[in-house]
């Protein structure tokens, strides 16, 4: 089945335009046009194994659970994702970026019992395992560097050389990480087109890798991709500070996940920034 005959399906009505978009590593995204006028954004996957349903699970999350402004979810099924379309470009005067600091000190203030997630989500292509954790530094040991580290090595993205310094950093992570006093919901991937501002305020946040884990992963995932500047972390400390030493230091740890998610996608360049970060560490 085509993306036109999907969506007219499944909206039991014909379209007027469909218009390609750039966008996401999952599927095809397009902009619809109903015959009505309603727009919509449709994503498609006519792939083997689609999980587009999984992005659906996590934007609804957010809309039931949060305040952060998501598309609303029209219609969803493994191989289709149809959403509300949001108006918004991924450009951010220092009003939006405040705005935005604004919205993430409140999905990080949401919390729960454990870190994880109540079901397995994605970063991109690939899956983001969740199992209830008590610990911080055992779940972002296991369930994200490791994790990422034997998907980086099964697609050949990974030198082999790597794993023992992985390991042996991971092994150490109590020298420069303590626990938190209690889990943070994170958007998960805050790369600039994943986030649409107009008139200085964020219209939207777009493609979530959802997990309960540390504020600091998500604000280490925005320095390192310079998602947003100083206007954001300027306002985003003036409600949650952050303690001493994440710019100097944690900060570059946290970004071996968004890094090594770069090497199972990418490859190429991304592996010399994993190997910057281990030798910066030590290792």
């Amino acid at each position: 089945m085509d993306v036109r005959t999907a969506v007219e399906t499944a909206v039991s009505a014909q379209l007027q335009e469909l218009t390609p978009l750039s966008g996401g590593q999952i599927g095809q995204v397009y902009r619809v046009k109903l015959a009505d006028g309603t727009l919509l954004v449709v994503k498609f996957d006519d792939g083997p194994t689609p999980q587009l349903d999984i992005e659906g699970a996590m934007l609804r999350y957010l809309a039931e659970q949060t305040q952060l402004p998501v598309p609303d979810v029209i219609y969803v099924q493994p191989h289709l994702l149809m959403m509300e379309w949001l108006p918004g470009q991924s450009r951010f005067s220092p009003q939006a970026e405040a705005d935005a600091a604004e919205h993430l000190a409140a999905l990080h203030a949401v919390t729960a019992p454990s870190f994880g997630f109540p079901f397995m989500t994605l970063i991109g292509a690939f899956t983001q395992p969740n199992p209830a954790t008590e610990s911080w530094l055992d779940f972002f040991r296991e369930q994200r560097i490791f994790h990422l580290m034997r998907e980086g090595l099964r697609l050949g993205r990974l030198p082999q050389s790597f794993v023992p310094r992985l390991e042996k950093l991971c092994g150490q992570l109590d020298r420069w990480l303590a626990e938190p006093e209690r889990p943070s919901l994170i958007h998960g991937d805050i790369w600039t087109s994943n986030v649409l501002a107009e008139n200085g305020r964020i219209t939207g946040f777009l493609d979530p890798a959802l997990y309960f884990g540390i504020d600091e992963m998500e604000l280490a995932y925005i320095a390192l991709f310079n998602s947003f500047g100083t206007p954001f972390f300027k306002r985003y400390e003036e409600i949650r500070p952050l303690p001493p030493g994440f710019y100097e230091e944690r900060r570059h740890l946290y970004s071996l996940y968004p890094l090594l998610s770069h090497v199972c996608h990418f490859g190429g360049s991304y592996v010399g920034m994993v190997d910057t970060v281990l030798r910066r560490f030590g290792f």
